[in-house]
């Protein structure tokens, strides 16, 4: 089953389509917000960013192939995966798709088993310990089945705040995050913390990383966060 926290984005104008397959993914675990239209899509990706975007090409008022395009332009979505779904079952259709930055295209009508496992796939790219796999960064290992973290031979115990911190950094090692988006990705969009507190938990993995006085991971970077590494 998919982590409570993975977050589906299922843009579809037609009502019965749209119902069974979030019924659907609902069943895998998935929280499921729901689009009919394009515009609408883009109002629920600024308001808060999925983990995934399944989008259907044909729809009114903005197709899918321009929302693709305007997410896939923004440097804060376009590492989201968006799976287009269509009709159009021609090779040149599937190419335009893929070129204006789709991840991957599925034509109608499709096999369920098989749109969901495409969606596992795309979900264990960007986000591979919500898939329960082992992550590793320099001599730092994480282990998301067991949730066990280790520094060379040492053994890391970390609070729950900082052990999502360090799953965050350690899924994209070298980004920067701003505080805001690690209150988003850590705490949640719907719960109100001060921004000074990531700063705490920060130092309070830093504190723990640093075991053995081994060197401090953490990097942080002057009026925008911090950064693995």
């Amino acid at each position: 089953m998919a982590t409570s926290q993975m977050q589906v984005l299922l843009v579809e104008d037609e009502p019965a389509q749209r119902e069974m397959l979030a019924y659907n993914l609902e069943a895998e675990g998935y929280q499921v917000r729901r689009a009919e239209n394009g515009e609408e899509a883009m109002l629920l990706i600024d308001e808060a960013a999925p983990d995934i975007i399944i989008l259907d090409w044909m729809m009114p008022l903005l197709s899918g192939i321009e929302v693709c395009r305007r997410v896939k332009s923004r440097p804060e979505t376009r590492d989201i995966p968006v799976i287009m779904l269509s009709a159009r079952s021609e090779e040149v259709d599937a190419v335009r798709g893929l070129d204006t930055g789709a991840d991957d295209y599925v034509i109608k009508p499709y096999n369920l088993r098989e749109l969901m496992a495409r969606v596992r796939g795309q979900l264990r790219r960007v986000r591979p310990a919500a898939s329960g796999e082992a992550l590793a960064f320099e001599d730092i290992t994480l282990d998301a089945g067991t949730h066990r973290v280790m520094r060379g031979d040492a053994e890391i115990k970390l609070g729950p705040t900082e052990y999502r911190l360090l799953v965050v950094f350690m899924e994209k090692p070298g980004r920067v995050f701003s505080r805001d988006q690690l209150l988003d990705l850590v705490w949640g969009r719907d719960i109100y913390v001060d921004t000074r507190t990531v700063d705490v938990h920060i130092a309070r993995l830093r504190k723990a990383l640093s075991v053995g006085n081994g060197v401090d991971p953490i990097r942080t970077v002057r009026g925008t966060g911090y950064a693995l590494g």
